[in-house]
């Protein structure tokens, strides 16, 4: 008899994420597919508070591939996670209706809570870490989420409305990065951490944050000088400040087209990629961190996770 087979979307801001898998064990999976591509479904949002119409067909077009995909595979019941953006879009909700109506799969919106929780079970899955504090983030195309945990139980998470799609679209770097208005929106992001960012998070006794998503694992590629992407040397990569602001100021001597260019760059990160960055800089000021260890494993693989204990 065939191991029982499972599929994880996360229907994120910015990227969708399938993971299709077969269990292997009591607590473990192997991958049978697992694919990623950028939709921009929040393109817009913060600017008229709706969903587009683009943006919901060519992330529909991509969820219900993904759903065939995981079906031919063997998973009859793909678990389908929405994120910021549709929990925030007056039209959210219908949108989550209509793609349940045209793939027959469950359309889940989690809370900010949920998000952060099922994000960091990801983590400490990837880098099998279940004992000890550990500080996480994940920066997301409408949100970016922070937790705190301790032996694997979460005990302080946030989900901020700080994602690199709004602040892409408020602070545009089309050529090489104008220094006075990255200082600007690098000034708005700090403040906005100084203020949301829970004491318990910020002042937590431990020396490095593990950093998740697109952005992080983008830069960890070309720290390490990858002409292409391996999840496998990413995985665990650490990068310290230092690395991170040589980094910066590579990025920021280059066009949107010339960053677009370089390996590991995925299709639509190009002007995400700046804004991401300033992010990253400005958790590791509030946060005291010397430095970010990098995660391959985020919410994709915690509804995996998530799934799997609620099988058994």
């Amino acid at each position: 008899m065939r191991p029982p087979r499972l599929a994880s979307i996360d229907l994120g801001t910015n990227t969708v994420r399938l993971l299709v898998v077969e269990i292997d064990t009591a607590d473990g999976w192997r991958v049978l597919e697992q694919d990623q591509r950028v939709t921009r479904l929040g393109e817009g949002l913060t600017a008229n508070g709706h969903l587009g119409e683009r943006p919901m067909a060519r992330t529909a077009a991509v969820v219900v591939e993904y759903v065939r995909r995981a079906r031919r595979a063997g998973a009859s019941d793909p678990r389908i996670v929405a994120t910021s953006a549709v929990r925030v879009a007056a039209n959210g909700a219908a949108f989550a209706v209509a793609l349940e109506q045209t793939t027959g799969a469950r359309v889940q919106v989690v809370s900010g809570e949920d998000e952060a929780r099922l994000t960091v079970l990801g983590i400490m899955r990837g880098l099998r870490r279940r004992l000890g504090l550990m500080r996480a983030f994940d920066i997301g195309g409408g949100s970016t989420e922070y937790v705190l945990a301790r032996d694997g139980q979460v005990t302080a998470a946030v989900s901020l409305r700080l994602g690199v799609v709004p602040l892409a679209e408020r602070y545009p770097f089309p050529g090489a990065v104008d220094g006075a208005r990255y200082r600007q929106m690098e000034d708005e992001i700090r403040g906005r951490l100084r203020v949301e960012l829970p004491p318990a998070i910020r002042s937590a006794a431990t020396a490095d944050i593990v950093g998740t998503a697109g952005t992080v694992t983008t830069l960890a590629a070309l720290d390490l000088g990858l002409a292409a992407y391996d999840p496998a040397r990413v995985h665990g990569h650490r990068l310290d400040r230092a690395a991170v602001e040589r980094l910066r100021d590579r990025l920021g001597g280059l066009t949107v087209a010339e960053r677009a260019a370089l390996p590991c760059l995925e299709p639509g990160r190009a002007d995400l990629i700046v804004p991401g960055t300033a992010i990253v800089l400005a958790t590791l000021e509030a946060t005291e961190a010397t430095a970010v260890t990098v995660s391959d494993w985020g919410l994709r693989e915690g509804i995996m996770a998530e799934a799997m204990e609620r099988r058994r």
